[in-house]
């Protein structure tokens, strides 16, 4: 009898351990959908929690705060776009055509996911110690992992482009990083659609910009900063 109930401690401990995970993972989907339909600005945890049939006090159960919960779902999309590089890189063809379809596919993804774009704008715009405050240690490890996966197809075609003559890039992980946080606001700037000029001194006016004309750029910004360069100081 002391045996038997001994034993199956264990079990109902990995059975309520394998319920709490479908459940973790029923809530991020439930986010990444709502995110997906309406925006990071306008999906409540309420809504997130309808959705999944349950009451909000249980989704604070499985996360920290609304940020934990933002974070897991953007390493959802970090770990869907590193499928997406890997799949674009064609490891056989210049070092310069492949930094364009990195690129592309990046401006692609970010065109067709708005919300992943406000929610890694969103988590860049806290310092290092704010989001460890905000999220468990796990949770910014995942993180980290999830961009340095996306970072680091980037970094190799940009190492390799230096090593065959191509680029001019004293640091790959600079120029990476620079990439992806410039890129994510271009990204912003084309689906606001709207640039401001100078047309006279003293004199702004507004026009249009439409997200393949950011596309275009982004692509054409980098190819020019790996070929021409770009100077680390650190």
């Amino acid at each position: 009898m002391e045996q038997t109930a001994s034993l199956s401690q264990p079990t109902r401990r990995g059975a309520a351990a394998a319920r709490r995970r479908v459940r973790t993972q029923e809530i991020l989907a439930a986010t990444r959908a709502l995110f997906d339909e309406r925006g990071v600005r306008d999906a409540q945890i309420e809504d997130i929690a309808r959705a999944v049939g349950i009451n909000r006090a249980i989704v604070y159960r499985h996360f920290s705060g609304k940020e934990e919960l933002f974070a897991l779902t953007l390493v959802g999309y970090l770990d869907e776009l590193r499928g997406l590089l890997d799949a674009a890189d064609d490891r056989t063809a210049p070092c310069t055509d492949r930094l364009v379809a990195l690129v592309s596919t990046f401006a692609d993804y970010g065109i067709g996911h708005p919300a992943f774009v406000d929610c890694a704008q969103s988590l860049m715009g806290r310092t290092g110690p704010e989001l460890l405050d905000e999220v468990s240690e796990e949770t910014a490890l995942k993180l980290g992992r999830a961009i340095s996966g996306c970072l680091v197809v980037l970094t190799t075609v940009l190492d390799q482009g230096r090593e065959s003559g191509e680029f001019s890039v004293s640091d790959p992980h600079v120029l990476a990083n620079v990439l992806y946080a410039s890129a994510l606001g271009a990204l912003q700037l084309g689906r606001v659609g709207i640039l401001v000029r100078e047309l006279a001194p003293g004199t702004p006016a507004t026009a249009e910009i439409s997200a393949p004309q950011v596309k275009d750029f982004l692509v054409s910004s980098a190819v020019a900063l790996a070929v021409h360069g770009i100077t680390s100081h650190a």
